[in-house]
């Protein structure tokens, strides 16, 4: 019999100064039984800076054909495509094709530049795509907040985001590759 994928509920207070966005969502987080912490707090924090009423997590990690997050229009077109880690040349193709802005959040550190050195040629022909890399130390840091039930505050100014559980907080500076 197959593992099933953990429960988290995250209770999470947006306020995007750079985008001038205030919301709270209550999030349903189902993380895949080989996701680790690191990767399902790295999709929150992602979820954060790119918050909006319609954005979604997909199936994510146990699917090829779908983003870690995504939103879509009504009429089922996929608007924005977020990805982590660090996607093949094949799969960003495929994405741009799919959607009409793609992002991928790297969090790994050394192992992401390596990434980026290889391919960054190879995607500079797609004007919709951006590529972000999040700070790997404070990443780690933000994966020790993760608890089955959360309550989140993410404060986004000047391209750095805040996430805070009413106890500690962390600070993740973003570096924008593409």
């Amino acid at each position: 019999m197959a593992i099933k994928a953990t429960v988290f509920k995250a209770a999470l207070n947006v306020a995007d100064m750079d985008r001038h966005y205030y919301h709270d969502h209550q999030l349903t987080i189902a993380r895949h039984p080989s996701e680790t912490d690191l990767r399902m707090m790295a999709r929150l924090a992602v979820y954060s800076l790119n918050a909006d009423e319609e954005l979604a997590f997909t199936k994510g990690i146990s699917t090829d054909d779908e983003p870690d997050i995504w939103l879509k229009d009504y009429s089922d077109q996929i608007k924005h495509w977020i990805e982590l880690g660090q996607p093949d040349e094949k799969r960003i193709r495929q994405a741009c094709a799919k959607a009409e802005q793609v992002s991928i959040y790297c969090y790994s550190g050394h192992g992401a530049e390596i990434w980026w050195q290889q391919i960054e040629t190879q995607l500079q022909r797609f004007d919709h795509l951006r590529v972000v890399n999040l700070d790997a130390t404070a990443m780690e840091a933000l994966a020790n907040l993760a608890n089955r039930s959360m309550d989140l505050s993410a404060f986004i100014q000047d391209q750095s985001l805040t996430i805070s559980d009413g106890e500690s907080s962390v600070s993740i500076e973003q570096q924008q590759w593409k």
